[in-house]
């Protein structure tokens, strides 16, 4: 058996790292969790801090948002620029179309730099997946959508307190509503299970998994190509690159669409937090 080339970095897979081929004796280098390991950058794997290739993605996607508004923002003009008018709009969508409508004006109006940085930084994250080089979205990480899930969460049981007091936050966890009679106490606990560890829970996997996802069927496809690529398998090769295209399509939509409901929960969460319970 013709074993798949060994690339300089082990825990690394992907279609151009390997002479494998249809019809060579070998077999098809599939993508999975080693997809998702990086060696240290700076350090070792077994030290407590050690830097790799997705925080250096992380690093730079905060420094591209941040010096994009800063940019589109620095001087503004009451007859906007283009970089201006594009910055303009995304904040605007943001806080109009997700956080107006969902907290209301008055209420919203404070969490809006919040929500407009969760949606761009995600977004950031999420893109990083179809960029040359790059070509990893960080989100399908677990812990990146998980501190930023906390992040949301810790905001929200703030708020609940904040607003309600010790008794208010406690029915608005537990969905408290005595004419339920006998069953109350049942629906309190699947509520405050539901609440307290359910929801921050699947605010984060909801994006990790469709990331994590998204970029599996991107490598299958990918290394496919690669592996077909030879003598009858040219043609099922053309069919999987064509899916590559038709993958990245869908992942653009998919990478701004998981940022949008991610922070549409999270302006939910607020909006709960701050509602008066009935």
């Amino acid at each position: 058996m013709k074993e798949p080339a060994v690339s300089a970095d082990p825990t690394q897979v992907l279609a151009f790292e390997t002479d494998c081929h249809i019809f060579d004796g070998c077999g098809f280098p599939a993508p999975g969790l080693h997809s998702f390991l990086f060696e240290p950058i700076v350090g070792n794997a077994d030290d407590a801090v050690y830097f790799n290739k997705t925080m250096l993605l992380a690093l730079l996607g905060s420094i591209i948002i941040i010096g994009f508004f800063w940019a589109a923002f620095r001087k503004p003009k009451v007859v906007p620029g283009k970089l201006q008018m594009v910055a303009e709009a995304g904040y605007d969508f943001i806080r109009r179309g997700v956080v107006y409508e969902t907290i209301g004006k008055k209420e919203g109006e404070k969490y809006v730099p919040l929500v407009v940085s969760l949606f761009f930084f995600i977004w950031m994250m999420n893109l990083w997946s179809i960029v040359p080089l790059a070509q990893f979205p960080v989100t399908s990480i677990i812990s990146y959508p998980l501190v930023l899930a906390l992040i949301v969460y810790v905001l929200w049981v703030s708020l609940t307190f904040k607003r309600h007091g010790f008794v208010g936050a406690f029915k608005n966890f537990t969905g408290y509503d005595k004419s339920l009679g006998a069953v109350l106490p049942l629906s309190m606990t699947i509520e405050l299970f539901s609440n307290l560890l359910v929801r921050p829970f699947t605010h984060a996997v909801r994006l990790f998994a469709n990331m994590f996802a998204g970029h599996t069927l991107l490598l299958l496809f990918t290394i496919a190509s690669w592996y077909l690529l030879n003598g009858l398998g040219i043609a099922y090769a053309g069919v999987s690159f064509i899916m590559v295209i038709v993958m990245t399509a869908f992942e653009l939509f998919i990478q701004a669409l998981q940022a949008y409901v991610f922070v549409l929960l999270t302006c939910s969460f607020i909006q709960g937090a701050l509602a008066e319970h009935h």
